[in-house]
């Protein structure tokens, strides 16, 4: 979820691959942290803030939404 984000209908599949993206690298280059090793969940993840700009450019803020995810599923 992004709360307070100006997000356009025509930008959210850009955002989402460059989540995907993100989170597939931070994931290959640096594995998953203790809470998922062994199969655990998560019911919701608290993620960094990130830094949005009057131009919402997809790519740029998909991988700040996929750093800061992977910063919180990462601990």
């Amino acid at each position: 979820m992004l709360d307070g984000v100006g997000v356009s209908p025509h930008q959210r599949a850009g955002i989402k691959a460059a989540v995907e993206a993100e989170l597939a690298g931070a994931l290959a280059r640096n594995g998953v942290g203790s809470g998922l090793q062994s199969g655990g969940s998560f019911r919701s993840v608290l993620a960094n803030s990130i830094i949005v700009g009057a131009q919402n450019e997809p790519s740029r803020l998909g991988r700040q939404i996929g750093q800061a995810v992977y910063g919180g599923i990462s601990k």
